[in-house]
């Protein structure tokens, strides 16, 4: 009988399409499964038993009859030995100094600097007099009849959609909250400070609390502009290719009650996050943030009879129209991924013990399609390296010890299964989360940063690696090349020697579909009409979209740079938060990194200012 304790053991279970084995956090809907992710080393204690063919010892006659020859037969040997030994240090410097130059050859910090100015580029609002993207001036000043004004377009189109604006917040700080060391080595630290608080801004403008009677209730705004009502032109969003400066038709809102609570969930996490960023710099800010995000997790996770939790686009009026962009498939990973910031910005253990307790629930609900991804629709994957990072270096003990060792497992298990050799990935080595053709960029780029935030966390404790199943074991350095692996794809190192992030590399997409880069500046109003044109044309953007990552190639490797084909060559806020997180992480630790506040290290992460308000 196998005494194995029940902690120890790692959990997987088998999806139909999904290519790869994926985490469990019990035994429930998984299978206990023996493979090797790498080869176990030789037993060389085996080959060291074996009995050698030579005798213990041969005896030689030796006679020497000129010693001027012996003498330089071993000046000769000596020399050649000397020879042999240099070439061979020089052969093996060569070779690793090719390596390293084809490591090095992607410019990280570049490449992250263009990354940022995207969101520059994806403003809404009033735009600040310094921002960066010159072909970008005020739009949507009426938004919300003037109550909504300033947030992201999401992609290529004029939609600001809260969703996934959340999600980009909550994924843009957390990399702020790790890696600040490293923005700020590379002078990039107020740059997205500034671009989250742009966000965060606009989120708190989301959310309007009852107003205390007893007929009001919450609100929730889901989205701004779409299809519209206006039958006399029937120009909208969707309709008319036009810079958002020139937009002229009513922008549609959409809003939702307290029972829309995954879009809540998602909100609290990125203003719980946000906090954490902006704690040392505006203290009274920081509190707002937190205030908004505590006062909306007790409206939509009350137990109050008849309350009803559920998704935002469960319901026509609060996401009709988003379900064809950002669906929605479940609420409860939402909740204990706000639940858990929550935790991190306030030190209430209250919300430690939700995101526990419901942790597993949450599993059970995710779709078989998105097991063990984490994006915009799933964010369980994140929870649980949050709970394994405070399990390492802030381990709460009693009554979260099983809980931790279920999320640490599930990470096990998770990182497993980005290297096993049964993952699909295309021909080019990247790696294919989904069978069907959706962003395998954006979904390669948070499980890279996932495991390289993941190998630093081992690095730190220190650890070499960690288990897989029944004793098979991965590494940091695997981890490390994993990451690699996919971001060199994304820069360039790929079949079609193609940089899918806009003005990056020698060859680049030059025909985004982005309605404001593919209209020329040129201090006109254009029409819808006229718009359209440049949606068809076949010439490149006149307005270069710089540091744009967009959907990517098919699982062929094959992209196709065609303006009309979005499935190819459109971005979105959501995606480049993804790229953003992974370059910093990626990026080389300051040279000068001492520990600030005891927690610092030389790999460039903040090792406990993640745990501030914990006491």
């Amino acid at each position: 009988m196998d005494d194995t304790p029940e902690s120890d053991i790692l959990y997987v279970h088998s999806v139909s399409n999904a290519g790869r084995l994926l985490p469990s956090s019990s035994r429930w809907n998984s299978i206990e499964l023996e493979f090797n992710v790498f080869p176990k080393p030789r037993d060389f204690a085996s080959y060291e038993s074996l009995p050698s063919k030579f005798t213990k010892s041969v005896d030689f006659n030796l006679v020497v009859t000129n010693k001027k020859n012996v003498r330089g037969f071993i000046y000769a040997a000596s020399i050649l030995v000397l020879i042999t030994v240099f070439l061979c240090i020089l052969l093996h410097f060569l070779i690793n100094k090719q390596n390293n130059h084809h490591a090095a050859t992607k410019d990280l910090t570049f490449a992250l600097k263009q990354a940022l100015i995207f969101f520059d580029a994806q403003k809404s609002g009033l735009l600040p007099k310094d921002n960066k993207v010159m072909f970008r001036g005020d739009s949507g000043s009426d938004d919300g009849n003037g109550t909504l004004v300033g947030g992201f377009y999401d992609s290529g189109n004029n939609i600001k959609f809260s969703f996934p604006t959340a999600y980009t917040i909550s994924l843009l700080s957390w990399s702020v909250i790790e890696y600040h060391t490293k923005y700020e080595d590379i002078s990039e630290l107020d740059h997205i400070k500034s671009i989250i608080k742009w966000g965060s801004d606009y989120l708190l403008k989301l959310f309007v609390p009852p107003n205390g009677t007893s007929l009001s209730s919450t609100t929730l705004f889901s989205q701004v502009g779409g299809i519209g009502n206006n039958i006399i032109s029937n120009e909208n969003d969707i309709s008319c290719w036009q810079r958002p400066e020139d937009m002229r038709y009513k922008r549609i809102v959409s809003s939702c009650d307290e029972t829309a609570t995954d879009l809540a969930g998602e909100i609290i996490a990125a203003l719980s996050a946000a906090s954490l960023v902006f704690n040392n710099d505006d203290e009274t800010y920081s509190k707002d943030l937190i205030r908004t995000g505590t006062e909306l997790f007790d409206i939509v996770t009350k137990e109050d009879p008849g309350f009803v939790q559920g998704t935002y686009t469960m319901k026509d009026k609060c996401g009709g129209q988003a379900r064809q962009f950002y669906n929605s498939t479940g609420y409860k990973d939402e909740l204990v991924w706000g639940g858990t910031w929550l935790f991190f910005a306030t030190g209430n253990m209250s919300y430690l013990k939700y995101a526990t307790d419901h942790f597993v629930s949450a599993e059970e609900e995710e779709i078989s399609v998105d097991k063990g991804i984490f994006y915009w629709n799933n964010k369980l994957a994140a929870t649980a390296v949050l709970l394994t990072r405070l399990r390492f270096f802030s381990d709460l003990g009693y009554p979260y010890e099983n809980s931790f060792m279920l999320s640490t497992n599930y990470v096990d298990s998770l990182m497993c299964s980005y290297l096993s050799p049964t993952t699909h990935k295309t021909q080019g080595g990247l790696i294919l989360l989904k069978q069907d053709p959706y962003a395998p960029l954006e979904l390669a780029a948070t499980a890279t940063f996932l495991s390289k935030l993941y190998s630093d966390y081992l690095a730190l404790l220190p650890k070499s690696g960690s288990t897989c199943i029944h004793g098979n074991s991965f590494t940091v350095e695997n981890l490390q090349g994993f990451s690699m692996s996919q971001i060199n794809y994304i820069l360039g190192d790929n079949p079609m020697n193609m940089s899918y992030v806009v003005g990056y590399g020698n060859s680049y997409p030059k025909h985004i579909h982005h309605r404001g880069a593919s209209i020329p500046l040129d201090n006109r109003w254009h029409s819808c009409e006229e718009g359209t044109t440049w949606l068809n044309s076949e010439e490149p953007n006149p307005n270069e979209l710089l540091g744009a990552m967009v959907r990517g190639p098919n699982e062929n490797d094959l992209f196709i740079d065609e303006r009309n084909k979005p499935m190819f060559t459109e971005p979105t806020i959501s995606s480049n938060a993804g790229l953003v997180s992974v370059l910093i992480a990626l990026h080389d630790p300051p040279r000068w990194s001492s520990p600030p506040n005891g927690g610092g290290n030389l790999l460039g992460i903040d090792k406990f200012g993640i745990f501030q308000n914990i006491k």
